[in-house]
């Protein structure tokens, strides 16, 4: 699976997916992740990337020419399943959309800055906008960063141990279940008796048990539909 995140800030994105999941996918060739300096397809002497909007107003406007010379740029090279723009007021992001972009081939991130970007860009190359949760940050590169992590983390062999990313927090609509490691006694605090019994499907009852519960009492919401 191939990402290419488009950044005006590509310096930003070099740390997240440096380390630990992230960077042994790409170094098992199961994901790569190649982030483009927006001002690379600048054609300007400044290689500026932004202007004054149309109709006044403050802040300024990303511009619709570096971003499609970048985009065209690399759709002549592959094909691509998705062009997202993290935006504030894209679709909210969760486990079912990490879910389903894991099935993905190759996919195209644009992070926005200053106010915006320019709306042709959203019309005539996005295919998707997906938001990280209803608050505004300096720019996209971090919203992507949390992207790619989760969806990456859901592919075959990236983890360790296959079934770990099934049991994970919102899949099947849950949170996940309390967990414990040793010592099994901790200054008077006790691993429960279950978890420790051996019983395979007692254990997956109280695991369910409690993930019920802690869906009930700190996500409610998950639990109306």
């Amino acid at each position: 699976m191939r990402f290419d995140i488009i950044s005006v800030l590509p310096d930003l994105l070099v740390s997240p997916f440096a380390h630990s999941i992230l960077q042994r996918a790409q170094k098992k060739g199961i994901a790569e992740i190649v982030v483009h300096n927006l001002r690379d397809y600048a054609t300007n002497k400044q290689k500026s990337v932004d202007d004054y909007p149309y109709g006044g107003g403050s802040g300024m406007v990303m511009s619709i020419d570096p971003f499609a010379r970048c985009i065209e740029a690399l759709k002549q090279e592959r094909e691509y399943d998705e062009v997202i723009f993290m935006s504030p007021d894209g679709e909210t992001f969760n486990q079912t959309i990490a879910n389903e972009l894991s099935g993905k081939g190759n996919i195209i991130i644009l992070c926005g800055h200053y106010k915006g970007i320019d709306q042709r860009i959203r019309d005539l190359f996005v295919t998707r906008e997906i938001s990280i949760g209803d608050y505004v940050l300096s720019g996209g590169e971090l919203p992507a960063a949390v992207l790619v992590d989760a969806i990456i983390r859901l592919i075959p062999g990236v983890l360790n141990d296959e079934t770990s990313a099934l049991s994970d927090s919102f899949q099947g609509g849950l949170l996940d279940a309390p967990v414990y490691t040793r010592p099994a006694d901790w200054r008077g605090h006790k691993v429960p008796d279950v978890l420790l019994s051996g019983h395979e499907a007692k254990i997956n009852e109280w695991r369910h048990e409690q993930a019920v519960i802690r869906t009930q009492n700190r996500r409610p919401d998950l639990l109306e539909d």
